[in-house]
């Protein structure tokens, strides 16, 4: 068989159920796209923390540097870099490309920057693995990044949106504020203030536990920032290398006391939803026979991903609609995954698609989530990456699956296996 049709026989494998399952996941083939190295930055507080005075293309140089650092490659053989980023103007394009160069990648590297929303850093990452399996390039970098600090509020919608659109109300519902979708969730799958506050304390308590014991050193790259003092203007020179949104101490009668945000009789409050973080992940991925080759590490390996769409003022909802697309697309069943990673956005919506599933909790966010350490949105996809690789080779798991809702109605889901 040739190398091209491999490559498509690979491709038209991930299309075939019959083809998939556990056992060929885990089969090894010189075409499969593989992870090299999968770092992030620490997540620190949205306008306040280490970060408020960083610009993303720093936090980008900082990961590109890292993951290239991790894998040992060489940066003129990585040929494509894609970035997800969801609130600068312009789609964050400049900047991505500034980082890129300012990091030390040569000219002749290309770069995309793209949006869907809080998917983007996964959906980054899996566009690599597709150019990479389509035989396009063979290593590229699949990143995310977001400053909250500087993108986050009203400024990051257009001025003026037509009323001939606004007028189907579906389409009206895309703009609903998230803490309200969260609401409408809540509300229609009777999921209880009690229950989202028990799941958030958890996730608090988990990423509080796994921080005091040094689980999250080997993901995080030390990012060394200038930050400036609001009150007295100084500006001094600091090494972030821990996340600053996890809190000890978190107990579900803590967050009891705090009062809803979005609606005087709901139940989501900042205790229970993500935290507004500024932060950047970034993964390597290549041709496992190239990887082999250049000796590169192997830490896991792509399987596939998909994306359903959904209700916008349900929005939180996507991750219980694209999960079971993703198993049915790979003949996976939910007992043959040894690990999920689930963005949590809200805990309405987290414990909504955890119950929808059945999955079993123990199974799900084992350090934590976003509630405890942040939501940077375009950098969370590639995180998840990174957290659950690092947890799979403690713990001598293979199979994990990640996925998260997606703002004006979608979720997206990818399974990998770890190799380590």
């Amino acid at each position: 068989m040739s190398s091209t049709q491999a490559r498509v026989s690979a491709l038209s494998s991930q299309l075939d159920p019959s083809s998939q399952g556990r056992k060929a996941l885990l089969t090894k083939s010189p075409n499969d796209v593989v992870i090299c190295s999968a770092v992030r930055t620490p997540f620190t507080r949205g306008k306040k923390g280490a970060f408020k005075d960083t610009c993303p293309e720093e936090l980008l140089v900082a990961v590109f540097e890292g993951v290239v650092k991790k894998s040992g490659v060489k940066k003129e053989l990585v040929e494509e870099i894609q970035v997800g980023n969801v609130l600068p103007a312009g789609g964050g394009a400049t900047v991505a490309r500034m980082a890129q160069l300012a990091a030390g990648f040569p000219e002749t590297s290309t770069i995309l920057t793209l949006n869907r929303q809080c998917s983007s850093g996964l959906t980054a990452v899996n566009h690599i693995a597709l150019q990479i399996a389509a035989g396009q390039i063979d290593i590229g970098i699949g990143a995310g990044v977001e400053s909250m600090t500087q993108g986050y509020g009203a400024g990051a919608m257009p001025e003026k949106m037509s009323d001939k659109v606004m007028g189907f109300e579906p389409a009206a519902d895309c703009l609903l504020p998230m803490g309200i979708t969260s609401e409408n969730v809540a509300a229609k799958y009777k999921v209880t203030r009690e229950a989202q506050d028990a799941f958030a304390a958890n996730s608090f308590q988990k990423a509080a536990a796994a921080q005091k014991a040094g689980k999250f050193k080997e993901e995080i790259v030390p990012v060394t920032v200038m930050v400036t003092d609001d009150k007295s203007g100084e500006e001094k020179e600091v090494t972030v290398s821990v996340d600053e949104g996890i809190r000890d101490g978190v107990t579900k009668e803590s967050l009891s006391k705090l009062k809803p945000v979005f609606s005087k009789t709901g139940s989501t409050h900042a205790g229970n939803a993500s935290q507004v973080s500024d932060g950047a992940a970034a993964v390597l991925l290549a041709r496992r026979s190239v990887a082999e080759k250049l000796k590169l590490p192997i830490l896991g390996k792509f399987g596939a991903a998909a994306v359903a769409g959904v209700e916008p003022k349900l929005m939180g909802i996507g991750p219980a609609f694209a999960i079971p697309k993703l198993l049915k697309k790979v003949g996976l069943k939910p007992e043959e995954v040894d690990l999920w990673e689930i963005n949590e956005a809200f805990a309405s919506q987290a414990v909504m698609s955890i119950e929808t599933l059945k999955l079993p909790y123990e199974k799900v966010n084992p350090v934590g989530g976003a509630i405890a350490f942040g939501h940077p949105l375009g950098a969370t996809g590639a995180r998840q990456i990174a957290t659950a690789l690092s947890e799979c080779k403690r713990n001598k798991q293979k199979v994990f699956v990640t996925s998260m809702c997606i703002g004006s109605g979608m979720g997206m889901a990818a399974v990998f296996v770890n190799e380590q």
